[in-house]
C-alpha cells in the first residue's frame, strides 16, 4: 500500500493562426462537453456506422486490467454490443474491441483493450497503458482475492503510464449482493481503502444486469474531456 500512496509522476500571423486553431479545440469540447451533460444515464448514445469527416473525431484509449474469470470480457461486451464483439481483434492474453459515439455532430471513439488476467500476460501490460486515457482496475467482488492482487496490476501498469484516470471496478454486483452482510462491509472497506490510496473512482458493475456499464463510461468521457475544458 505504501506503493500505491506515493507520487506518480515566428511571427505575428504563426501566433494568430495557433490562437484560431485553439480557439476552434476549446469550442468543439465545449460543444461535446453539453452533450455529455445532456445525456441521461439510462438513454445510451447511438452507435456511428460511418462519418464523412475526421475533423470531429475524438479517440479515447481504455486499457482493462485484472484478474481471470472476473469478468472484464463481459464487460466490455456488454457495453460494445454483441455486432462489435463479432468484430473484435484477438491475441493470446489482448482483447481489442472499438465502439464509437454519435452525439449530434461529433464522434467519440473508444478503443479498449482487455488485458487477460493471467500471468502470461503481463507482457501486454506495456502496450496495452501506452496512451491510455483511462485504466480500469478490476476485481470480483465476491472475491477478496481478485481485490488483493488489484495492488500489482496497478503497480505493473503506473510503471508505463502515470497519467491515465484510475478507475477501480467491483464486478458481479449481483452475486455480491447475496453475499453475508459483514462480508459485503469488509469488501467495501477494503475496496474504498485501495480506491483512496489509488485516487481512483470507484463502481461497482453487473454486466448481466447491465448495472453502471454505460454510466462508467459516460463518466470516462466527462474527465477525459476535462483537461480541455479547463484550458
Amino acid at each position: 500500500m505504501t506503493q500505491l500512496c506515493g507520487k506518480i509522476v515566428h511571427g505575428n500571423s504563426i501566433k494568430w493562426s495557433i490562437l484560431e486553431r485553439v480557439t476552434v479545440f476549446k469550442q468543439f469540447f465545449h460543444f461535446i462537453w453539453d452533450r455529455i451533460l445532456a445525456c441521461s444515464i439510462g438513454k445510451p448514445a447511438r452507435v456511428v456506422v460511418g462519418c464523412n469527416k475526421d475533423s470531429d473525431l475524438v479517440s479515447l484509449k481504455i486499457s482493462l486490467l485484472g484478474d481471470c474469470q472476473i469478468g472484464k470480457t463481459s464487460f466490455v461486451i456488454k457495453y460494445v454490443g454483441d455486432e462489435q464483439e463479432k468484430k473484435c481483434l484477438e491475441m493470446t492474453g489482448l482483447n481489442l474491441m472499438d465502439k464509437t459515439l454519435f452525439v449530434q455532430d461529433a464522434r467519440i471513439s473508444f478503443s479498449i483493450w482487455d488485458v487477460a488476467g493471467d500471468t502470461s500476460s503481463l507482457d501486454h501490460v506495456p502496450i496495452a497503458c501506452k496512451d491510455a486515457v483511462a485504466i480500469l482496475f478490476m476485481f470480483d467482488l465476491t472475491s477478496r482475492c481478485t481485490l488483493n492482487n488489484v495492488v500489482e496490476w496497478y503497480g505493473q501498469a503506473r510503471k508505463w503510464n502515470q497519467t491515465a484516470i484510475p478507475i477501480l471496478i467491483g464486478t458481479k454486483f449481483d452475486d455480491f449482493v447475496q453475499l453475508p452482510p459483514n462480508l459485503q462491509w469488509t469488501i467495501v472497506t477494503q475496496a474504498r481503502a485501495y480506491a483512496k490510496a489509488m485516487k481512483a473512482t470507484l463502481f461497482f458493475s453487473s454486466a448481466k444486469h447491465n448495472i453502471n456499464v454505460n454510466k462508467i463510461f459516460k463518466f470516462i468521457m466527462a474527465k477525459a474531456l476535462e483537461p480541455a475544458m479547463d484550458s
